[in-house]
């Protein structure tokens, strides 16, 4: 998966990206951050883990 199109789906859902790194993390109020690696494209099982962390899964 593109990491463009997790983070879009992630700021769809409400998270907004917090601070940077070798990783960017997303925040929302309530719920826990998640991590997206910087990278151009994501592997499926890692962006799975993501998005189920996020609770969107």
């Amino acid at each position: 998966m593109k990491r463009r199109d997790l983070i879009k789906k992630l700021e769809a859902a409400g998270y907004k990206a917090d601070r940077d790194g070798d990783h960017t993390i997303y925040e929302k109020e309530g719920s826990r951050p998640v991590q997206v690696p910087r990278h151009r494209e994501i592997n499926e099982n890692t962006a799975k883990a993501i998005l189920k962390a996020a609770g969107l899964k």
